[in-house]
């Protein structure tokens, strides 16, 4: 594993679910991998886990505001899109999945998500009611057919406490797809 990414840039964004403390391990494993972690967090998904966790993961500036200083962040927000390598959100909650098949920009994830400059792996997490709510369904299938790649989600215990699908794919399966994805590419310009 060591090494087994490096020169590629992930944009990692992380939205508000639960599963998000699973996302910090993901983080921590690409990085350990080699690749360069950029990490753009919704605001709900602060809530589960802090912004600090990832800026200490990756050594590097994590992006929660499209309208952040300027000193801290480039004006032109959508240029976090153009260095990465792949664009992974984990977990995608219902809310993302739904801004990204309906355009809707309202944020700086969905925004960046409009701007996706590489292919865009998504790792679903939600209710299994919500999993099977008509309009996620139908969601799914419009990026499936716009060729966005999906990992899970899994069967198994979720955070309300019952079971079923919808539950997170571990980090291991999410940096397995990952590294499908990236195998025989080359890396973009000015990587990590």
């Amino acid at each position: 594993m060591a090494g087994e990414l490096e020169q590629f840039e992930i944009l990692l964004g992380v939205t508000g679910g639960i599963a998000a403390y699973k996302s910090a391990l993901l983080c921590s494993k690409l990085v350990q991998a080699g690749a360069g972690v950029t990490v753009a967090m919704t605001e709900h998904a602060q809530k589960f886990v802090g912004a600090l966790t990832f800026s200490t993961l990756t050594g590097r500036q994590v992006y929660t505001d499209m309208f952040a200083a300027e000193q801290v962040y480039d004006a032109r927000h959508i240029s976090l899109t153009e260095r990465a390598d792949l664009f992974v959100v984990a977990p995608a909650t219902a809310n993302i999945i739904g801004k990204l098949a309906g355009g809707i920009c309202d944020d700086l994830l969905s925004t960046l998500l409009a701007a996706a400059d590489s292919d865009v792996l998504l790792a679903p997490a939600m209710n299994s009611r919500m999993w099977g709510h008509p309009a996620v369904k139908r969601n799914m299938q419009t990026l499936a057919e716009w060729g966005i790649v999906t990992v899970g989600p899994d069967n198994g215990r979720l955070a309300c406490g019952t079971t079923g699908v919808g539950r997170m794919c571990s980090p291991e399966a999410i940096y397995d797809k990952i590294t499908e994805l990236l195998k025989g590419l080359t890396p973009k310009p000015n990587g990590n």
